[in-house]
């Protein structure tokens, strides 16, 4: 148990640091085109690693169970990730409200960027069940894993920290929201630990309200930024698909290896 807490925190952690060094260097003068980055790394993620990771492991589950693979586990898991972007978007619709009746109509602080704190929760939540299993199979294997959650995960906070910073939250704000986000993971550990045939059992469904959160904020607040912005097409086109290389890039060696 105390290597599983310990490997979350650290795992989570760390990922967020390295990704905040990694942006600070020149925000203010990048910042626009860092959104771009962005989007690619949030529909990366969502759409080359969570999708595909969701429908592969609802497959495990079920032979496991000696049940055949159906296809009607890819209607309930994306009826699952339609059902996370309708609730993304009440979710925003209220905190939208909320924010204009309390600080007015000129608040700069945008509802959107706390989506995605919340759908990285439902990431974190699911790296910490993965970490879980892993340590309890083999502690050798545990630390790898841990190796590899924060390999992938460095890319997907360094896009959550510019998405925040853009929604008009300080440094330091983005910061500590990154690292609230990231402490799902130890809920997952924990979770893991105790009840690790049940949480498996869910890992599908989570994956794919995470999903949801990403390409719902990708879509529904940064690229109408993007619309909006005077920048060239060109950095935005070539930073977005450095956004997905990015994203994808761990999930791509790990099949590889």
């Amino acid at each position: 148990m105390l290597w599983i807490i310990g490997a979350t925190l650290a795992g989570g952690t760390l990922s967020v640091l390295a990704a905040a060094a990694i942006a600070v260097g020149a925000l203010a003068q990048w910042l626009p085109r860092l959104v771009s980055y962005a989007v690619g790394a949030l529909l990366g993620a969502a759409f080359l690693h969570l999708v595909p990771e969701a429908l592969a492991r609802a497959r495990f589950l079920k032979l496991q169970a000696g049940l055949p693979a159906q296809a009607a586990d890819a209607g309930a898991l994306f009826a699952t990730m339609l059902a996370g972007v309708l609730g993304f978007f009440l979710l925003e619709r209220a905190a939208l409200w909320r924010h204009v009746h309390a600080h007015g109509a000129q608040a700069r602080v945008k509802p959107g960027g706390m989506l995605i704190v919340v759908g990285d929760g439902f990431h974190n939540f699911v790296d910490g069940i993965i970490i879980a299993a892993a340590f309890l199979l083999d502690p050798r294997l545990g630390v790898a894993a841990t190796l590899a959650v924060i390999a992938h995960e460095v890319p997907q906070e360094l896009g959550d920290y510019m998405i925040l910073l853009d929604a008009g939250y300080t440094r330091r704000q983005s910061l500590a929201y990154n690292l609230l986000s990231s402490t799902a993971s130890i809920a997952g550990g924990v979770t893991g630990y105790f009840v690790l045939g049940q949480a498996l059992a869910v890992v599908p469904f989570v994956l794919m309200i995470s999903a949801a959160a990403f390409v719902y904020v990708a879509i529904a607040d940064l690229i109408p930024d993007l619309h909006r912005a005077n920048g060239s097409t060109g950095w935005q086109v070539a930073l977005i698909a450095l956004g997905v290389a990015t994203s994808a890039a761990p999930y791509l060696l790990r099949r590889l290896l």
